[in-house]
């Protein structure tokens, strides 16, 4: 499968968390997602993965966040980016990371 990285990054947002987002653009679509994009982003506090949207062959498109893990609906590479920020701020709200 041919890939092109269109992200990849990781920013240090406090001494003790971190964003890591790397997008891919894929030949080929990864089972079971429908679009030509490979992506993982992940946002950690404390050495764990609070927040983190992916799509594995087999799983498709979801997110984690804490231990939950649901179905995500991914539509562009910017919505993905803005959805993944809105849920780093309401996990900071919830746990007074303000």
């Amino acid at each position: 499968m041919r890939t092109s990285a269109l992200v990849r990054r990781r920013v240090v947002l406090a001494p003790d968390a971190f964003v890591e987002v790397a997008i891919w653009r894929v030949s080929q679509p990864v089972p079971p997602s429908a679009h030509v994009f490979k992506y993982r982003l992940a946002y950690v506090v404390a050495g764990q993965c609070v927040v983190r949207y992916d799509n594995e062959r087999g799983k498709g498109d979801h997110r984690h966040v804490g231990a939950v893990t649901t179905p995500y609906t991914f539509s562009t590479p910017d919505q993905l980016m803005a959805d993944f920020d809105a849920d780093i701020a309401r996990w900071n709200d919830a746990h007074g990371r303000s």
